[in-house]
Order: C-alpha cells, then structure tokens, then sequence
C-alpha cells in the first residue's frame, strides 16, 4: 500500500513523515482510507494492525477507531441501527481509554465531529424510520507532536 509522503504534502495533509515513521503503516493507512471516505477498507487495514500483538491501549483505540469507520460503512449500506450500534460501542471504547489524544489523534475532536455526523441516529426509538440527512464524516488531522503508545 502506498503512502503519501510529506515530501508533497500541504498543510492540509493528515500527518507528516515524522507520523509514518513513528506509527504503523495500517494506522497511517487507515487514516488515508477513512479521508476518502473508503470507510470498510479504513476498517480492514485498522483491523490488520488489531488483530496482531498490540499493547492493550493501542487494541482499545483501534476497535474504537474500527467501530466508528463501520459506523459510516453501514450508513452508505442503508443500515442506520447497526451504525447507531457501532457508533455507541466506539463511544464506549474511547471512554473507556480515557485519554484525550492517543496517537497523535485529538480524541476530543474526533469525537465532536463524530457526534456531529451522527448525533441524528441517537434519539429514534427505531432508527429504520429515519431519513439520512446530509452528513459530513470526520477528517482525521494528527496532532503535530509524536506521542508514545504501547
């Protein structure tokens, strides 16, 4: 899988050389498919990296990260109840990790655009009888400073 690399990169671009160094290639590759709002390959290379020996914070964040790519993925299928599911469980696990940036990700953020995109499936006592508005999925943007993870 091919990376971008900050050698062309603006400043609009997700994250730097210093972020592909310092992290996964899947994690870095995830952030490039959730963008393009390739929601289901965001999720399989994420789960690649999940499946394998990672630390216990990292495996938390990721599932999270997974979770609320399928979020998306079941909205574009036309299954508004397993995305309101999926985006709960993402919830979940980002609360559970109790960190505010894991990553280089800014959790608080990503969450706000979350709620943002999705706050709509909440509140329907059955979700099947909404109609989707327009939403806009979160863009993923790391943080400048590279971040120790286990």
């Amino acid at each position: 899988m091919s990376l971008i690399t900050s050698d062309n990169l603006s400043n609009h671009q997700p994250y730097t050389d210093a972020h592909i160094a310092a992290y996964p290639v899947e994690y870095i590759a995830g952030i490039d498919l959730y963008n393009a709002g390739e929601f289901h390959a965001a999720h399989d290379a994420w789960e690649e990296r999940w499946m394998g020996e990672v630390g216990p914070q990292e495996k938390l964040f990721l599932q999270a990260m997974i979770q609320s790519a399928v979020a998306f993925h079941h909205l574009e299928i036309g299954r508004p109840g397993a995305a309101r599911r999926m985006h709960q469980m993402a919830g979940e696990k980002f609360a559970r990790l109790g960190v505010k940036v894991f990553m280089s990700l800014d959790l608080v953020n990503y969450q706000a655009q979350l709620e943002s995109a999705l706050a709509w499936l909440r509140d329907a006592a059955d979700p099947r009888d909404l109609v989707q508005p327009q939403i806009t999925p979160p863009k993923i943007k790391l943080m400048p400073e590279i971040m120790p993870y286990d």
